[in-house]
């Protein structure tokens, strides 16, 4: 016997059947287009949430603000107040000054004696002074770091999408029969 006998049906020249079925790969698929669909899912979310915290901490500021400010105010209001009803003059008799000679002597006044108003609107400046000069943080902008940041978001989905067009397309034409 030799090699060329067509006895030997060890070596087969035909190529092997092409497998009909194709269960393992849409199986992979469907994995993988879950995958991505539960990662936009998810991204969706966090924006939302992302974006719904930071208006809640720019309305608490803003009511900080303005309680701060309406404290303020009703304590000038009330100092005002006071203070008109304490300097109210009372008509009086009075008498006639007298000529009395004025002696001088030298003395040591420790320091001029101040007006009780005077404290108080100095005091409410201190805080609306404080109130504004609170500082809040917040982030105005994202670093400019990554690939995402060169190419774009959108682009990048593009792609994606794509690839998974082209996966699908040469997996159809190679299960497709030969002409």
């Amino acid at each position: 016997m030799t090699v060329f006998d067509d006895n030997n049906a060890g070596f087969d020249d035909a190529p092997p059947p092409e497998e009909a079925n194709n269960r393992n790969f849409m199986i992979i698929a469907g994995i993988l287009g879950g995958l991505v669909l539960l990662a936009f899912i998810c991204l969706a979310v966090y924006f939302f949430i992302t974006n719904q915290s930071n208006q809640q901490q720019e309305a608490i500021a803003a009511q900080q603000l303005t309680d701060s400010a309406v404290t303020v105010q009703a304590g000038l209001t009330g100092t005002a107040i006071a203070l008109a009803q304490t300097q109210t003059a009372a008509v009086t008799d009075t008498v006639p000054p007298t000529n009395t000679p004025v002696i001088r002597e030298a003395t040591l006044t420790p320091s001029p004696t101040q007006n009780p108003a005077t404290g108080t609107v100095g005091a409410a400046f201190t805080q609306i002074a404080v109130s504004t000069q609170t500082l809040i943080f917040t982030s105005t902008a994202l670093p400019n770091t990554g690939f995402a940041d060169e190419v774009g978001g959108p682009a990048l989905i593009m792609v994606a999408m794509v690839l998974v067009a082209v996966i699908f397309l040469v997996r159809r034409l190679r299960t497709s029969p030969s002409q």
